[in-house]
């Protein structure tokens, strides 16, 4: 059963809660990316120009204890900008003063609510919590897919008191794209790989082993599959060889490793990894990077070398379907970025062909480059996005099934 569209709901002189992902990167007090935000302006409006009231909540950050610092009211702000009206910020997302705020809301206006996780009972999907968030409102719609895989009160415990709820824009759009890259997609399909752990993405790697045509694997995840393989690995950063519980069996990530290639060898699966690199003493700004074949073993791999590219490239020119998450290299160093700007270039490039970009670091990797509007779609979600990929129910969507 699919989650309702925002579109059919009647949000006339209805009080609707809004859950959006604001959880955006600050530097005193000042937004750096408002691109979350951004994503949801088009639900916010929606709901506005229906004469609904808009109380829009969200997180920010992990605070342990209620903290200026991670305060919304920079988002307060530059909502107010955006949606040319007042967006003003109530002192608290639950309790009188706010209610009573919320309550005099008309249609058309906007109130956001303060940092949800100054709560701990958010986190804990408090029932008493939940109830006090959905009181004086009739509908509920969700947008903040990048949360739609935590079961929190503001995802999933205040669909137990709000009968009317439905998906908004952003969330359909991120369910949309997710849905044509994991049912019936187009091949050749290739996926690619980074980020630091391979523990991480073993779900994901085993669920598309039975999808895709190949994997390629960039980023400090590559070196703990090269050092299962008995490769030198140098400084390079890999998976500490702690065990982990898998399957009711203790595995260490390189017999993890060494498990995910003889199962792409199963399933025909061309799982793809670096063989060459650019390296340094350090990961600092005045480090000086070399190209190797072989990594030194006073040196660390921090990115896919020149000919791991041409390789990469030659793969993705072929698919019809990709799925990327997780950066190729220390992209927030210019000198070990090519790598992964090299391959988002050669996709963007790309026609006719489905691009599904992971969120987290593989978009802040590629944001600001000419050709980053390119892609079919790039998720605001990171771990949704993986948990989605690995083939996990997602609660916060579930959520808003009727039932």
């Amino acid at each position: 059963m699919a989650a309702r569209s925002i579109t059919s709901l009647d949000f006339t002189a209805k009080k609707v809660l809004v859950r959006c992902d604001f959880n955006v990167p600050l530097d005193s007090g000042r937004i750096t990316d408002p691109a979350r935000i951004d994503a949801s302006l088009e639900t916010i409006r929606y709901i506005l120009d229906h004469q609904g009231s808009a109380v829009l909540c969200s997180h920010l950050g992990r605070p342990k204890e209620r903290t200026p610092e991670l305060s919304l009211k920079p988002v307060a702000e530059y909502l107010s900008g955006a949606l040319g009206r007042k967006v003003t910020l109530a002192p608290d997302c639950i309790g009188e003063v706010t209610g009573r705020m919320v309550a005099a809301l008309g249609p058309g206006e906007a109130i956001l609510l303060e940092n949800l996780r100054f709560h701990p009972e958010e986190e804990a999907n408090d029932r008493d919590f939940a109830h006090e968030l959905a009181r004086g409102k009739s509908q509920y719609v969700n947008d903040a897919f990048g949360s739609a895989h935590r079961a929190h009160a503001s995802t999933v415990g205040v669909t137990r008191f709000i009968q009317e709820r439905a998906a908004g824009f952003l969330m359909l759009r991120e369910l949309e794209a997710l849905r044509a890259v994991t049912e019936n997609p187009a091949h050749p399909y290739v996926a690619i790989l980074g980020g630091a752990k391979v523990t991480d993405k073993i779900g994901v790697i085993r669920n598309l082993m039975s999808k895709v045509d190949a994997i390629l694997i960039g980023g400090a995840m590559a070196y703990t599959f090269l050092k299962a393989r008995g490769l030198p690995v140098g400084l390079s950063k890999v998976e500490e060889e702690k065990p982990i519980k898998q399957n009711d069996k203790q595995v260490s990530p390189s017999a993890t490793a060494r498990e995910l290639e003889a199962l792409a060898l199963q399933k025909n699966v061309a799982l793809v990894l670096p063989i060459d690199h650019v390296v340094a003493a350090t990961a600092t700004a005045d480090a000086t990077p070399e190209i190797v074949n072989e990594i030194p073993m006073n040196r660390m791999a921090l990115d896919i070398g020149p000919r791991t590219v041409a390789e990469f490239i030659e793969q993705i020119r072929r698919a019809k379907t990709i799925v990327w998450n997780g950066p190729l290299g220390f992209f927030e160093l210019p000198a070990f970025a090519k790598g992964t700007l090299q391959v988002g270039a050669a996709i963007a490039e790309l026609t006719g062909v489905t691009s599904l970009i992971g969120g987290g670091d593989t978009a802040a990797a590629l944001a600001g480059q000419p050709w980053a509007n390119r892609f079919t779609h790039i998720s605001t979600g990171g771990g949704a996005t993986l948990e989605y990929l690995e083939g996990i129910e997602l609660p916060g969507v579930k959520a808003l099934e009727d039932r």
